[in-house]
């Protein structure tokens, strides 16, 4: 609050101008990103481990290790998913502490962002696991069919014969893996969204008087 002398005596109080510091002006800030993604993978690699080596020594220490193996592999694929969630809010605050000052908008922007190099990366490494076995087995797909039709023998073709009770099994169970990964995506992005906005430090202010 400044004052100003007016002729009389009398003193007039005028409103402080508030004037908010922009930081950044990119809202983007791949750096704390990848630093985030960096935390995020690492802890869920923690966690999961942790989650595999309790179930191991519970199956260990077990005296019916058979019967109670499903029981321990459902527990781990919770525990998985669980363990993702909070790996990409811890993730996320990070990134948006590493951001510096910055807004709730573009703490949540850059927390969805990294939700989806996170998503993108886990796809490429996936994908890239499956194209690697596909390449070994049809390489030795390869030189065995290379192999047979040197020494004159002829390779069978049999038809794959699927019933109806089988075809609907397969596309039943095909249908509750993409709902997983649909609903684990917009779990994983709501995690984000959390992580970010509460690692979002306000923008500084400064008073000119």
């Amino acid at each position: 609050m400044s004052y100003v002398e007016r002729p009389g005596g009398n003193y007039v109080g005028e409103p402080a101008v508030v004037a908010p510091v922009v930081d950044y002006h990119d809202r983007v800030r791949w750096g704390p990103i990848i630093s985030g993604l960096v935390v995020a993978l690492a802890t869920q690699l923690i966690l999961s481990a942790l989650g595999a080596a309790i179930g191991s020594t519970f199956l260990a220490g077990s005296g019916a290790p058979r019967s109670n193996a499903p029981g321990v592999g459902t527990g781990v694929g919770i525990w998985s998913v669980i363990s993702l969630l909070i790996a990409l809010f811890v993730g996320s605050w990070v990134a948006a502490r590493a951001c510096g000052p910055m807004n709730r908008n573009t703490a949540l922007l850059n927390g969805a962002i990294l939700w989806a190099t996170t998503l993108a990366l886990s796809s490429w490494l996936l994908a890239s696991g499956v194209s690697g076995a596909f390449g070994v087995a049809a390489s030795n797909a390869g030189e065995v069919i290379n192999q047979v039709q040197q020494g004159g023998v002829n390779v069978p073709n049999p038809q794959p014969r699927v019933s109806a009770a089988q075809a609907r099994e397969i596309a039943d169970n095909a249908a509750r893996a993409l709902w997983s990964f649909v609903i684990g995506s917009l779990l994983g992005l709501a995690a984000s969204l959390a992580g970010a906005s509460t690692g979002a430090q306000s923008p500084r202010e400064h008073r000119v008087r």
